[in-house]
């Protein structure tokens, strides 16, 4: 399962718990969901994009979100979660997120995310600062090591 990781510079593992399975005793939809948002801010914090007032009050802000489902987590289990960026444009970035069952040793869900910049002081889009794109550019050459 591993090499499923290995073009991912940021995972993190999420235990999955008995109370995230709804009545179809699976993991409920809506958790995936969370699994992304979990390694998608550690993404963030890797990048040093995680706190606006660090660029001059931009930040990063989710524009688009999207799962697709391949098999049922189900307690228990570790959830490893995969994130890296695809794309770069000059106000926002793609990622492209999966998740794996380590119980099952295997993809459990793919999904997309697209962060756009925005200016939380004025209200507005703006540029992404360059440190964070330089940043971006520097995790997604690394090989990444065991670290889950």
């Amino acid at each position: 399962m591993h090499e499923l990781l290995a073009d991912y510079p940021v995972v993190i593992r999420c235990e999955v718990r008995w109370g995230e399975m709804d009545a179809f005793q699976h993991v409920n939809n809506t958790v995936y969901f969370r699994y992304f948002e979990n390694v998608r801010m550690a993404y963030l914090l890797e990048i040093g994009f995680s706190e606006p007032q660090e660029h001059g009050g931009t930040g990063p802000i989710l524009a688009f979100t999207s799962c697709r489902f391949r098999f049922p987590l189900t307690f228990p289990d570790v959830a490893l979660v995969g994130c890296r960026t695809t794309e770069i444009r000059p106000d926002r970035f793609f990622m492209d997120m999966i998740i794996l069952s380590e119980k099952h040793d295997r993809l459990a869900a793919q999904g997309q995310a697209e962060m756009v910049a925005f200016n939380y002081d004025q209200g507005k889009k703006a540029s992404l600062p360059a440190p964070v794109v330089s940043r971006i550019k520097q995790i997604e050459k690394q090989v990444p090591a065991e670290r889950y």
